[in-house]
């Protein structure tokens, strides 16, 4: 119990010991007082209490001003070194806000990988050299706080949380194969031609499964012939670019694979589920830099993915 009354007290005297290392310093109570914004009284005050307290003389006090006693030039050193501790303290903090540096945890789906976390990350790298990535690829959802992630880039709806998030834009599934599959098979012309077709499917993907016709703004429901299963989405791709069947990919991940024409778009009035995506984190207040500058990485990326 006494133990800890002495470190109560001794964290008492901090403030008071700052105030006596202003006042050494200045050779003044009205100087100290002024440039640590408090009245001279106060400033009196302080010294009064930390002499009491350490039951010692720190300040010889005449009408010429003040000058230390022998044990106030010992304590007015440690005070110095005290103040170059604080001082780098908060040095560290504006640090730390300008030039963020340490790990840096992040989770995305697969589908988000390649295309706009790699390059967003790389020119994060860029920007900020003292950050550290750490990449965690999951299609599941992982809790921020649980696993120790800094942001998290969630597709789908999101469930209440205390987590904010913010908006990056939407995902639509679209249906996909090789030229040389089709060549081999034909072209599929409506949904119910899907189900004479090879379809790889993701670990998430289920046979029966809504589709969006955006020719007549309905849904409707189709079954797929299921022939290979992965339980990831570059697994899948991977497939579907040898050839061996069609894929239902997120529109994000399947076009600039169209634009080189790796693969085809097929039935392009004919969507699947759509995926709303937002980057989360857990700050309430005072976000990282690197965390705004993220995000803001994340959406371009996206974007320019979705030509």
């Amino acid at each position: 119990m006494t133990y800890c009354l002495e470190n109560m007290n001794n964290i008492k005297q901090l403030s008071r010991m700052m105030v006596f290392a202003s006042v050494a310093q200045k050779g003044s109570f009205t100087q100290a007082a002024e440039a640590l914004g408090i009245t001279k009284s106060a400033v009196s005050q302080q010294i009064k209490l930390l002499e009491s307290e350490m039951g010692i003389r720190v300040l010889n006090r005449t009408t010429r001003g003040v000058s230390l006693t022998a044990l106030g030039e010992k304590l007015f050193i440690r005070c110095q070194l005290l103040q170059d501790q604080v001082d780098l303290a908060f040095a560290d903090i504006d640090n730390a806000e300008s030039n963020p540096s340490g790990r840096f945890a992040i989770t995305f789906p697969h589908a988000l990988e390649s295309i706009v976390v790699m390059p967003a990350i790389e020119q994060l790298c860029c920007e900020y050299p003292g950050l550290e990535p750490e990449l965690v690829v999951s299609d599941g959802s992982l809790d921020l706080v649980e696993n120790k992630l800094d942001v998290a880039i969630h597709a789908g709806e999101l469930a209440d949380s205390s987590y904010r998030a913010l908006p990056v834009g939407t995902i639509t599934e679209i249906f996909c194969a090789t030229p040389l599959y089709l060549n081999r098979i034909g072209t599929p012309k409506t949904a119910d031609d899907l189900a004479e077709l090879r379809w790889i499917s993701t670990g998430y993907q289920q046979p029966k499964m809504s589709i969006f016709d955006l020719n007549t703004n309905k849904h409707s429901i189709v079954k797929l012939r299921q022939f290979a299963r992965a339980n990831t989405l570059p697994s899948v791709l991977e497939m579907a670019l040898r050839h061996l069947g069609f894929v239902l990919l997120p529109d994000v991940t399947a076009k600039p694979l169209i634009k080189t024409g790796e693969l085809v778009h097929i039935l392009q009035n004919t969507t699947g589920p759509l995926w709303p995506v937002y980057t989360t984190h857990a700050y309430q207040a005072d976000k990282p830099i690197h965390i705004t500058r993220f995000h803001q990485l994340v959406c371009r990326y996206f974007n320019t993915a979705l030509g």
